[in-house]
């Protein structure tokens, strides 16, 4: 007696075994590296204003100013080594960075500091450590002090570094 093809295969498959439950396990891992930095608050691309005031035209002597206005905070990781340098400006000449008259060529040598003391010459493209004690407010040091001479042109005189900060 011949039996048809498929009713062999059906008898077949009811006499095997049916699948047992099965269970497999293993692992992945899951990581994240956290990097030191810093981070410039409110994104501002200037860091502030050193403004030293008006004065007299027949006014000799040292005028001082301090970073301010807008001034930049920054917030960078405990620990992180913060350093900043300032270019010698759009006026400098013979190695010094000077305030420029703007409709001539008279010039008027300044020198950044940073310390209110003025002890701590920042030199042109000198790299200063920044010490902080807060890593969330930290505020750049930068004074400046110009000698005037009694005989300047009376008009606006200004000039425009820039700072580069590295940790």
């Amino acid at each position: 007696m011949r039996r048809p093809l498929s009713v062999l295969l059906a008898g077949l498959l009811c006499l095997a075994p049916a699948p047992l439950p099965a269970a497999l396990t293993s692992t992945f891992q899951v990581s994240a590296q956290v990097v030191a930095g810093c981070l410039v608050v409110g994104g501002v691309s200037t860091y502030g204003n050193l403004d030293f005031g008006n004065y007299s035209a027949l006014i000799s002597g040292p005028v001082t100013t301090a970073l301010s206005g807008t001034t930049v905070t920054l917030q960078c990781t405990p620990g992180v080594n913060l350093s900043m340098s300032i270019n010698a400006g759009q006026n400098s000449s013979s190695g010094s960075r000077n305030l420029k008259r703007s409709s001539s060529s008279q010039l008027v040598a300044y020198q950044l500091f940073s310390d209110a003391g003025f002890s701590q010459n920042l030199g042109i493209d000198q790299s200063v450590a920044l010490s902080y004690s807060d890593a969330n407010t930290i505020k750049l040091p930068v004074y400046a002090r110009a000698q005037l001479t009694g005989t300047l042109p009376a008009g606006s005189y200004t000039d425009v570094v820039q700072v580069q900060l590295t940790w």
